[in-house]
């Protein structure tokens, strides 16, 4: 019967290695996936900003403003449940629900300005912005 105690101890031990395995790999890809939506983010936005041909009025595309739930998507899960959104009219303003820390801080601040954002310091009224039309 100890035979069998020990087996299985060492089973749980080997799930258990498996698991702080599985968790970190899982962080590493929640931190590729937001480094990838940071980029995809910052080329749409370069890709916009590339001189167009002149076109008459009646040719240029009307573009939608962006939602706070568009600017939601921008941001890792992770990062999302950290903030606040709110619509102000011609920008998201973005704050954070708690202290951000430097690395989450600066993820933040990539996202927002690849959306062409910036950040207001303004004390405790400090916040993120993004624009709803980009320029």
């Amino acid at each position: 019967m100890s035979e069998d105690k020990e087996y299985l101890e060492r089973l749980a031990e080997k799930v258990e290695e498996l698991l702080i395995v599985l968790n970190s790999i899982a962080e590493d890809l929640r931190m590729i996936a937001a480094s990838l939506k940071s980029i995809a983010v910052t080329q749409l936005g370069q890709q916009k900003a590339a001189p167009a041909p002149t076109k008459t009025l009646e040719q240029l595309p009307v573009e939608k403003p962006m939602g706070i739930e568009d600017v939601k998507m921008m941001f890792p899960e992770d990062l999302e449940g950290l903030l606040n959104f709110e619509d102000k009219g011609e920008y998201i303003k973005i704050t954070p629900r708690q202290y951000l820390g430097a690395e989450n801080f600066a993820k933040i601040a990539q996202i927002v300005r690849g959306a062409g954002g910036d950040y207001v310091s303004a004390g405790k009224d400090s916040h993120f912005r993004v624009p709803k039309i980009r320029a």
